[in-house]
């Protein structure tokens, strides 16, 4: 047999294949799986129909793995004349392209039903429709019948009996029922406990239950209480000593109930009203009844009870059937008298007849879905066709947050933000999670944003956007956590001067906070002299810093490097013709920013998609690299439409005219004095200066 010639696109930093014809379809199990992007995803969170998902989960583990997308594609491609059909992704499929003579014969069935029948194709919403009807119909080939498949009432009985004694089978339209095990089984049980019944010994008659629950519950104390008395004969003054001490200890602790029944002597009947425990009043008075009116018992009488009682109990231990016991001795032996369980058994063996039947329908559900869905999973999975070919978004990206002037495309839904960042973090992306809510229907979600355009100057936790999900609904978005990696090569061509910038206004913001708090206690000071009171005391002088001579040698020498080498650049600088110093400026530019630059460039490569879908679940088989060309597709950042007008007049504009002019002086004011000092004036203007005055003293 001929090899399948694949072909492949190249995208993410990897080749994908390329699904295009029912021939790939065919021959995909023969498709190295070192080369699909996913080997496995979960079956929540995904922009994709829950129940295509749920048919394709077999072994219904929350997962769609390789096997089982085979396994679906194989089915798929047998049950279609042309496999070709699959790459229409219709809702409707045309009963001429259907190659299986029994999935066509159904078809033809559903479409009768539901009163099609000149109908020359079968939708998802036909199929939803039988979906429908088996929701209302009593037998649908599951082997598991309600109550209400019965139509008389003794037979309804009996299966809700026994549901509420054994538990019920969840039928296939959602209704609870029984199957054959389940009749079974309580048959069998029902058996059992009337035959143990049947054999019943009751030494009180009708009371006997009662009295050896009595019994049952003061034996042990009884009994203890017995034994006491008799260690109190055998050793009156021991008994005393050990007594007070063992009563002392469990009045000290609370515990009542572990004292004696009552007061322990030598040969002593055990009371049942009063002179007793008051934690064991109740029980004794329980006891009572049966001991013939008496107000004590001996020791003798007590054991005679307890041996007329010993054959209830032995009959009572061997119980069985215990799980219909609920319904009563009478109610189970007229269950058994009847014929209820030939009944069940029936209607048990009709349903189980339109097995194949509704087998059948559930297979045309199967198919039409995947007729509609198949392709597009296998685009989003064995390759990543959906996603880098940007004509549609991939099943993982759950909608568009607009935040800070930009777009973000990818996002996710996520369970567990902090969870997810751990693995995600591995990414290479700066990303923003996002508590999401909608507040007219108290709807909750999370998810995380890659933005991969822009800058990161203006983010922050806190910061609120509108995240738009895949059915348009709105959602009021706030970021909780950020992870911060590179965004753009702008951003880090920048961000030398920004930071330099930061730490100078930061310097500034410093020395004039502690010069205002410096003023106010002066003020503060100044105020109380005045009033005639006495002034505040002055604060604490600061601890002195211990300094480390070696740290300030090293410091220093740090700095005179530093100046020395400036000193040369700006020397050398000005010793330029006037052409060359843009140059010059441009140079000194790139010097400062290309470092950072190429360690953002470098970074951006490695910006990848796997983390950040590993960490919901999947397990991708190849990095997904994010590069920044496809990247600037991934985030929008606003611009103006074409052909817009500007007006660039602003009328609230700082007046920024002294500050420029201030600014500009300076700049010229220290031109001219580095010129004179270095030279530069004279080799451009040779003979204006004078050969001595203050100039040469400057110089």
């Amino acid at each position: 047999m001929q090899e399948h010639v694949w072909k492949f696109f190249r995208a993410g930093g990897f080749d994908q294949v390329k699904l295009e014809t029912g021939d790939d379809l065919a021959n995909l199990d023969q498709l190295d799986q070192k080369l699909w992007v996913a080997l496995a995803c979960p079956t929540q969170g995904l922009e994709f129909d829950a129940k295509t998902l749920a048919l394709i989960d077999t072994d219904k583990d929350g997962r769609i793995r390789a096997p089982e997308i085979l396994a679906a594609t194989k089915w798929a491609v047998a049950s279609l004349k042309n496999p070709d059909d699959l790459f229409a992704g219709s809702e409707s499929l045309p009963l001429a392209a259907i190659a299986d003579p029994q999935l066509l014969a159904s078809v033809k069935q559903i479409l009768a039903n539901l009163g099609k029948p000149a109908t020359d194709a079968i939708s998802v919403a036909d199929t939803t429709d039988t979906t429908k009807i088996l929701a209302t119909t009593n037998f649908n080939g599951d082997g598991i019948v309600p109550a209400d498949a019965a139509s008389e009432g003794a037979t309804k009985a009996v299966i809700s009996d026994i549901i509420a004694c054994l538990g019920a089978e969840t039928d296939r339209s959602g209704k609870p029922g029984v199957n054959q095990a389940k009749l079974d089984q309580f048959f069998t049980e029902a058996a059992a406990f009337a035959d143990w019944s049947s054999k019943a010994v009751q030494p009180l008659g009708d009371a006997t239950p009662a009295a050896a629950a009595a019994v049952r519950t003061v034996k042990t104390k009884v009994d203890e209480y017995f034994t006491r008395c008799r260690f109190a004969a055998f050793d009156p003054r021991a008994f005393e000593m050990l007594y007070k001490q063992e009563t002392d200890r469990l009045i000290a602790a609370g515990e009542i109930a572990g004292l004696p029944l009552a007061r322990i002597e030598a040969g002593q009947p055990l009371p049942l009203a009063v002179g007793v425990n008051p934690a064991w009043a109740d029980a004794l008075a329980a006891l009572a009844p049966f001991t013939g009116g008496k107000t004590a018992l001996t020791e003798a009488e007590w054991v005679a009870l307890v041996a007329k009682l010993a054959p209830y109990e032995i009959w009572s231990a061997a119980k069985t059937g215990a799980v219909v016991e609920k319904l009563g001795v009478a109610r189970i032996r007229e269950i058994l008298a009847g014929k209820a369980k030939e009944n069940i058994a029936a209607l048990i063996a009709r349903d189980k007849s339109l097995e194949h039947e509704f087998n059948a329908i559930a297979a045309v559900d199967r198919l039409v879905r995947y007729h509609r869905d198949l392709v597009k999973l296998l685009h989003n999975f064995v390759a990543f066709h959906d996603f880098y070919g940007r004509k549609n978004k991939a099943i993982f990206q759950a909608g568009t947050l607009y935040l800070d002037q930009r777009s973000c495309e990818l996002c996710l839904g996520v369970e567990d933000p902090a969870k997810h960042a751990v693995m995600a973090a591995l990414a290479g992306t700066y990303l923003a999670y996002c508590d999401c809510v909608r507040r007219s229907t108290g709807e909750r979600r999370q998810i995380v944003a890659a933005f991969t355009g822009g800058d990161s100057d203006n983010m922050m936790v806190g910061r609120n956007g509108i995240f738009y999900d895949r059915q348009g609904r709105d959602w009021d978005a706030t970021v909780t956590k950020l992870i911060d990696n590179p965004i753009s090569i702008r951003q880090a061509f920048w961000a030398p001067y920004k930071k330099f910038l930061r730490m100078i206004e930061e310097q500034v913001a410093k020395r004039a906070a502690a010069a205002d708090a410096s003023a106010q206690s002066n003020l503060q000071t100044a105020a109380a002299t005045t009033a005639g009171g006495v002034p505040p005391p002055p604060p604490p002088p600061p601890p002195p810093k211990k300094v480390d001579p070696g740290m300030l040698a090293a410091i220093g020498l740090v700095l005179t490097t530093l100046l020395a080498a400036l000193g040369g650049i700006f020397a050398a600088f000005t010793k330029l013709p006037l052409w060359q110093m843009p140059v010059a400026i441009v140079g000194i530019m790139l010097a400062i920013s290309i470092p950072s630059t190429i360690i953002a460039w470098l970074k951006l490569r490695k910006r990848n998609l796997g983390p950040i879908l590993d960490a919901n679940g999947w397990a991708l088989n190849a990095k997904g690299k994010i590069n920044v060309p496809f990247g600037a597709t991934l985030t929008g950042v606003a611009t103006l439409p074409t052909g817009a007008r500007r007006d660039l007049v602003d009328p609230f504009a700082e007046k920024k005219t002294g500050r420029n002019r201030a600014i500009l002086y300076g700049i010229l004011l220290v031109a001219l004095l580095a010129g004179l000092y270095f030279g530069s004036i004279e080799q451009l203007l040779p003979g204006v200066l004078p050969k001595s005055g203050w100039v040469q003293k400057f110089k």
